[in-house]
């Protein structure tokens, strides 16, 4: 057997000399490197499966206005009837579609309106009448009727039959949605003539204080 030749490792003082090679260096610099990336990992990122945790999406802002609430700066108008029967004045909101359908304006914003249909009438509404004709004929004529309730209040104009009721709007043509509303439908009379005023949006829209200022700006003239 032959002993492996190993070459000989300079003494001190003996003045040889050796120089790395390119290689050497390179060789040297990558396993620095991957010593260095091990001992500076942290502890925590070989104690798991490697899954990270999850990224929750960013919750939708609330609406200022729920869908059908009438906004609080709201403007209103008066509206003034130029043909038919022409006696009286009423605030509608400003900006809102309006058709004609025949006597009956109508005011539609969204998901809420303003009916406005006025009608010959040889005798004041009542509270019973009101209960005897008109109940059932919405009751054919609406979509779900229910709930009706009929009862005597007062506006500034004076006293008026107020019926209350709920019902499901038409579907909408683009979303095919239906929309669940709740109805307020004054009956003003005077000296022969009478003006059904009806206000309607969806069930939990609050909407009291603007339906109180058209209903309450019904003058006759």
């Amino acid at each position: 057997m032959t002993r492996e030749q190993f070459p000989a490792v300079p003494r001190e003082g003996s003045g040889m000399s050796y120089k790395l090679t390119s290689a050497s260096l390179v060789a040297v610099t990558v396993v620095g490197a991957v010593i260095a990336g091990c001992s500076g990992s942290s502890p925590g990122a070989h104690s798991g499966s490697g899954s990270t945790a999850p990224v929750r999406a960013t919750p939708a802002p609330t609406e200022s206005n729920p869908p059908g609430d009438i906004p609080d700066n709201q403007v209103f108008v008066t509206y003034r009837p130029t043909s038919g029967f022409t006696g009286f004045t009423v605030k509608v909101p400003e900006g809102w579609a309006r058709t004609d359908k025949g006597a009956t304006t109508v005011f539609t914003d969204k998901l809420n309106s303003v009916t406005i249909a006025p009608v010959n009438a040889s005798a004041a509404p009542t509270v019973t009448s009101v209960k005897n004709t008109v109940v059932p004929h919405l009751r054919v004529q609406v979509p779900k009727f229910a709930s009706p309730k009929v009862s005597q209040v007062t506006r500034k104009a004076g006293p008026v039959v107020l019926l209350t009721y709920q019902g499901d709007s038409a579907k909408d043509p683009v979303t095919g949605k239906v929309v669940r509303n709740a109805f307020e439908r004054y009956a003003f009379y005077r000296q022969g003539h009478e003006v059904d005023l009806t206000l309607s949006g969806p069930v939990k829209a609050d909407n009291v204080d603007p339906w109180r200022i058209v209903s309450d700006s019904f003058a006759w003239r």
